[in-house]
């Protein structure tokens, strides 16, 4: 979906000085330490795995070595894995790594070369920390998606659109696909719009016995090619992918199970209709019935089938239908059991997102979750207690507490004991917890408890961080409660200078994303401040605000914006400048409003259907017209172009042009693939011909994320200059 700020960009929390403070510190930060420098980036800890023993537990330190821990006290045991160790000289760093099942060998990821904003191929090592034995998995070429079996025997991977499989034992490669083609068929990955939209990049599932290897196939010669040209070479080059735009023809998926038993692939039936989408598969708790999810093309119904991974032959499970669409096809959103008699499930259809029980017939047993709050992610399940761990927005919209559940829906109880946003990682036996926990002015805790809630130990507590911001005289964020139509509350924030002084008034930058489903006003610590602190520290007011659409507030909040993208979203934020106009602090001859990607849109549709509420505007990587987007994401929201027209015209940048108010900058990445060019320049040629003057920066074969050597510092200079030039 088109995403936020990326959060690689906006990494650094600064702080505004005011005019005492400065004369006590020999200089506040610059722009050039937010944006190229990670001096106030919160420490974390990396890729926490439990073992088996539910004793210990491991992390990724520095990317160089893993280390073992024990969960009662907190200190390191043992070091299982360094660079240093092996003779392999092309491990100089891991960027992931896995525990076989049985925790005899990690398999090391290392050399990563990006394919799109999720995929990459690498090079895979498996280690052997019996032996301390170091080898590549593969030499054949690099590697997608490499993964352990469950008997720890076998590690599958995806090569040239292919599916293989390395036998550790013989030391053989096995092919279980051979028609993989390059923007043809894939075989075990995902195509653009499934890893974009539907946010998952391996397409393939062991059973959980080992003795099968379910896979997704892609075919989409019928996809139509978008070509990005690339201007670093003499005769600039074009690379082209497989792009379907809405109304435009998806690929056309198959799900196939290979058996080592019999070294057959069989096809599973998934129904006659082809023009629809498989989101996830999963194995149930046994390996002969493989669940596959199938969404319609309308995102408007969901079937769950479970199918013979034998025979192909498929029932169906459960099915739901949406007056809008189905949310949340996520790899949590159904859950077997292990005793292959029930599984839990995430459903809206008590109009907020809950877990329900359902026995393995499709029969509900019981709604275990109830109540006006969303839960947000389901964190694990104990099956000997029959307990659920999930967090939820019970509390506040603006708030994810942890909680425990029994199956039945009783004896709830909270686990995390601090307001703003937690998040908890459980050992494997439930004996221990790790929590990660923030708030909207406190940097990132990690703390380590047993499981009666008693903290064990701080892991990090980002102490010096902390000291940093007190010394900068960091400003805190408010939040606040913005009235618009029909009686809605929208919630928002404020950062205010530090000598902020009521009497005064101050110029205003509104910052927005507001797509469907998101949320930016949050009680946690966000890496998207840092370039706002700065501002604040210029004598800028910061503001941000979700409008109707976004997420956490339940379904009629959600989906109100159904079929009608950017409208009741712009109506809104310009509801909320002008609430903040109306504020005598605030200069309503001043306010501005910045956004990327959905959030790049929603400037772009501010400035041209508001009437003089914004002196300015910065839209980065912008839709300027949904026709332009993905099948997937675009649909689920406006139904095809066909079905919809007045939906996606009535609210496109691109027929109010001659409307544009205010002074305004659009910036993109000539080489972004997820919102393409073609927005920009479509949406500039519209104002050049209406005789409406603003600016533009185009940045040379630079991504959706516009990023690469001094590209963003360049880039956050550009908007610097021109939000302090103009506002």
């Amino acid at each position: 979906m088109p995403n936020q700020i990326p959060k690689s960009i906006l990494l650094l929390f600064l702080t505004c000085c005011n005019a005492s403070f400065a004369q006590q510190s020999s200089q506040c930060i610059k722009l050039e330490d937010v944006i190229a420098s990670q001096k106030f980036k919160p420490k974390t800890i990396n890729a926490i795995r439990s073992m088996n023993d539910g004793e210990h537990y491991t992390t990724l330190n520095k990317n160089t070595y893993i280390v073992k821990y024990k969960y009662s006290n907190g200190l390191p045991v043992d070091t299982i894995f360094s660079t240093k160790w092996t003779n392999i000289h092309k491990i100089s760093y891991i960027s992931e790594y896995q525990l076989s099942d049985d925790e005899t060998k990690i398999l090391i990821t290392t050399n990563e070369e990006s394919l799109y904003r999720h995929s990459f191929t690498a090079d895979y090592y498996v280690y052997d920390i019996k032996s301390e034995t170091c080898k590549a998995l593969s030499n054949n070429g690099k590697q997608q998606l490499a993964t352990f079996s469950p008997k720890s025997n076998k590690v599958a991977f995806v090569r040239d659109n292919n599916l293989f499989v390395c036998d550790l034992v013989l030391n053989a490669e096995t092919q279980i696909t051979s028609d993989g083609k390059h923007n043809e068929i894939i075989n075990g990955a995902p195509d653009w719009v499934y890893e974009e939209e539907f946010s998952f990049s391996r397409g393939f599932e062991w059973s959980p016995d080992g003795s099968k290897l379910a896979y997704m196939r892609f075919d989409e010669r019928r996809v139509k090619m978008y070509s990005i040209p690339l201007y670093d070479s003499l005769y600039p080059t074009i690379s082209t992918y497989k792009y379907p735009k809405a109304g435009e023809e998806n690929s056309i998926v198959s799900i196939h199970v290979y058996s080592f038993n019999s070294a057959k692939n069989t096809l599973m039936d998934v129904g006659d209709e082809t023009d629809q989408y498989i989101p996830r598969i999963k194995w149930t708790s046994n390996s002969n019935s493989l669940c596959i999810i199938k969404l319609n093309r309308l995102q408007n119904r969901v079937d769950v089938l479970v199918n013979n991974a034998t025979t192909g032959i498929s029932t169906v499970l459960y099915s739901e239908t949406n007056k809008c669409f189905i949310s949340e096809i996520s790899d949590n959103y159904i859950n077997f059991l292990k005793d292959n008699k029930r599984f839990v499930l995430f459903s809206e259809k008590d109009g907020f997102m809950h877990l329900y029980l359902y026995s393995m017939d499709g029969k509900l047993i019981n709604q275990i979750t109830s109540g006006k709050f969303e839960i947000d992610e389901l964190l694990a399940i104990n099956e000997a207690s029959s307990t659920i761990y999930y967090t939820s927005t019970e509390s506040s919209p603006l708030e994810r507490n942890v909680y425990s559940i029994k199956f039945d829906g009783s004896r709830k109880t909270k686990i995390s004991t601090q307001q703003g946003t937690n998040s908890t990682e459980f050992s494997s036996k439930f004996n221990y917890y790790i929590n990660k926990w923030s708030n909207a002015n406190t940097p990132t805790k990690y703390t380590l408890h047993i499981a009666k809630c008693k903290l064990i130990r701080i892991l990090e507590d980002n102490a010096e961080l902390t000291a940093q911001l007190n010394i900068y005289n960091f400003a805190k964020k408010e939040f606040v409660k913005i009235p618009a139509s029909e009686g809605t509350e929208l919630n928002g924030y404020l950062l205010k200078p530090n000598n902020f002084d009521s009497t005064k008034q101050y110029p205003l930058l509104m910052y927005v994303y507001g797509g469907p489903q998101s949320q930016n006003v949050k009680n946690e610590y966000s890496l998207n401040d840092g370039w706002f602190q700065y501002l604040v520290q210029q004598g800028f007011i910061v503001a941000c605000v979700d409008n109707r659409g976004t997420a956490a507030r339940g379904e009629a909040f959600k989906k109100c914006t159904y079929l009608q993208l950017g409208k009741l979203e712009t109506d809104d934020q310009i509801t909320a400048a002008r609430y903040f106009a109306s504020q005598p602090f605030i200069d309503e001859n001043r306010i501005g409003i910045f956004g990327w990607s959905y959030g790049g849109y929603m400037v772009s549709l501010c400035l041209t259907k508001s009437t003089h509420v914004f002196k300015i505007g910065i839209a980065v990587a912008p839709v300027t017209n949904w026709r332009f987007y993905d099948t997937v994401y675009t649909e689920r929201f406006m139904r095809t172009p066909r079905e919809n027209a007045s939906g996606y015209d009535d609210n496109s940048p691109l027929n109010f042009a001659n409307k544009l108010n205010g002074k305004f900058l659009l910036i993109h990445g000539s080489a972004d693939d997820n919102v393409h060019l073609q927005n920009s320049m479509m949406f500039a040629e519209n104002l050049i011909q209406a005789n409406k003057q603003f600016e533009m920066a185009i940045y040379p074969d630079k991504n959706h994320g516009i990023y690469g050597g001094n590209t963003r510092m360049h880039l956050y200079k550009r908007i610097t200059d021109f939000v302090l030039e103009n506002l």
